[in-house]
C-alpha cells in the first residue's frame, strides 16, 4: 500500500505541475496575440483606405490606388482600411 500512495502522489504531482505550466505559458504568448489586430478606425489613413477599398469594390476594381505612405503604421492602418472596405 506504501509503494501505491508514493506513486499516487507522484503522479498527482507531475500533473499540477503540467497544469501550472500549460497556464503560464498560456498567459506569456497571449500578449503576443492582441497586439496583432490594432484598433485603426479613428485613423485618418484607415479613413482614406475604407474609402478606396469602397470605391474599388463598387466599380469591381483591384486596389487600383496604390498609396505608401512614410510611417509602417500608417501604411498599416491604409491597408487595414482597404481590406475592410474591399469587404475582406
Amino acid at each position: 500500500m506504501r509503494i501505491n500512495l508514493r506513486h499516487g502522489i507522484w503522479v498527482l504531482a507531475v500533473a499540477v505541475g503540467l497544469g501550472v505550466g500549460g497556464v503560464s505559458l498560456q498567459a506569456a504568448g497571449a500578449p503576443y496575440f492582441q497586439d496583432h489586430e490594432q484598433d485603426y478606425s479613428k485613423n485618418k489613413t484607415y479613413q482614406v483606405g475604407m474609402r478606396d477599398g469602397q470605391s474599388d469594390h463598387a466599380h469591381n476594381k483591384d486596389h487600383s490606388k496604390k498609396r505608401h505612405f512614410k510611417k509602417d503604421d500608417d501604411q498599416k492602418a491604409y491597408e487595414s482600411g482597404y481590406q475592410k472596405g474591399r469587404g475582406n
